[in-house]
Order: C-alpha cells, then sequence, then structure tokens
C-alpha cells in the first residue's frame, strides 16, 4: 500500500503572498531563495518539494499577483458607466502606490523593463496584456452603449489608458507624491471621448 507524502504545513497562498512581496521589491534576479524562504517562513526544501525551483515560484507568485489584481477589476468593471469605471481604477492604482506597506509600483510594469529572461519577460508581458483586454471589452461595451462615440476604437481607447496607468507607475516608483499622481490622472480623464 502506497503512503501518501506528509501534508505541508503552510498556507500555499499566503506563502505565494509573501513570495511575490519580495520578487517585487527585489525583482527576480535580485531575490535570493533565503529571502524568499525566510519571508514565507518556510525551509528551501520545501520551497522546492511545494513550487520546483525559484523560477516556477515566480512564475506561480505571478500567476497569484494577476489573480488578485483581476478580481480588482472586475470589480471595477461593474461600474455604470465605463468612465466611472475608469476615475475608480485611476483612484484605487494611486492609493495603493501611495500606501507606505505597499511596493509603490505595478509589479508588471517594474519587472517588465527589468527582466533580462525572455521566458520571464514573455510571462509578464502576457499578463499585463490581460488587463488591457479587460479594458478592451469594457470600452467596446461603452461605445455599443453608446457612451463612446462610434470612431473612437476601444483598443486605441484601452491603449491609452494603460500607458497612463504604466505612467503612473513610473511616477510613483520615483517618488510621485498623491497629489501629483491624482493631476495626471484628473488630465487624462479631461481626454475622454465626449459624443
Amino acid at each position: 500500500m502506497a503512503t501518501m507524502g506528509r501534508p505541508r504545513e503552510f498556507d500555499t497562498e499566503k506563502a505565494l503572498d509573501k513570495a511575490l512581496d519580495v520578487f517585487w521589491r527585489h525583482g527576480y534576479e535580485g531575490a535570493s531563495i533565503s529571502e524568499l524562504t525566510q519571508a514565507m517562513g518556510i525551509s528551501p526544501p520545501s520551497l522546492y518539494a511545494a513550487f520546483g525551483n525559484k523560477e516556477k515560484l515566480f512564475h506561480s507568485a505571478l500567476d497569484r499577483y494577476a489573480e488578485v489584481r483581476k478580481q480588482v477589476w472586475t470589480e471595477l468593471m461593474n461600474e455604470p458607466t465605463a468612465r466611472k469605471m475608469m476615475e475608480r481604477l485611476f483612484d484605487r492604482v494611486i492609493e495603493f502606490y501611495v500606501d507606505e506597506s505597499n511596493p509603490n509600483c505595478c509589479m508588471l510594469v517594474k519587472l517588465s523593463t527589468a527582466e533580462s529572461d525572455k521566458v520571464l519577460a514573455e510571462h509578464l508581458c502576457a499578463k499585463r496584456a490581460e488587463a488591457e483586454t479587460m479594458l478592451v471589452e469594457r470600452f467596446s461595451k461603452a461605445r455599443a452603449d453608446g457612451e463612446l462615440p462610434d470612431d473612437v476604437a476601444p483598443v486605441d481607447l484601452a491603449g491609452y489608458f494603460m500607458t497612463v496607468l504604466d505612467g503612473l507607475s513610473v511616477r510613483a516608483s520615483a517618488g510621485a507624491k498623491r497629489d501629483e499622481l491624482h493631476k495626471v490622472a484628473t488630465l487624462a480623464m479631461r481626454g475622454w471621448p465626449g459624443k
């Protein structure tokens, strides 16, 4: 009769959240196994048994980040108008960046420009594209509902707002404060296409 292995003695989601924080602050290459295991509260053998290796842990942490981010975006997508959704998205993003307990930037923006490994970069780009796809879908609905003019391409509008969101991340990581970030968002919203 085969025996079952010992059950994991840690919460996988909590461990991934801790690993995510280390990767977010130090990047993939800058995060050491000892930093990761210390933050996760597990031993190196437990890390390898649960996740395989550092690269697989990074992919799992990135998937966890994208899952949590998608939940927030999905909630915002339920706003009655696309414009209100964007205003709330800017507010949520800015408040996250200025909260001192959080890394003051978007993980996907930070690591997309920092990682040289092609496989990691492709995974990061794929996760960033998921958010843009959600915006395209929401703006397509807004155009169909008459909220946006027919000559506004949802893909172009999504690209514009993703560029502003990425820029806010870069500015926040460089030390921009709440007021400065809100000014950028306000200016961006002045460009909202009207009927």
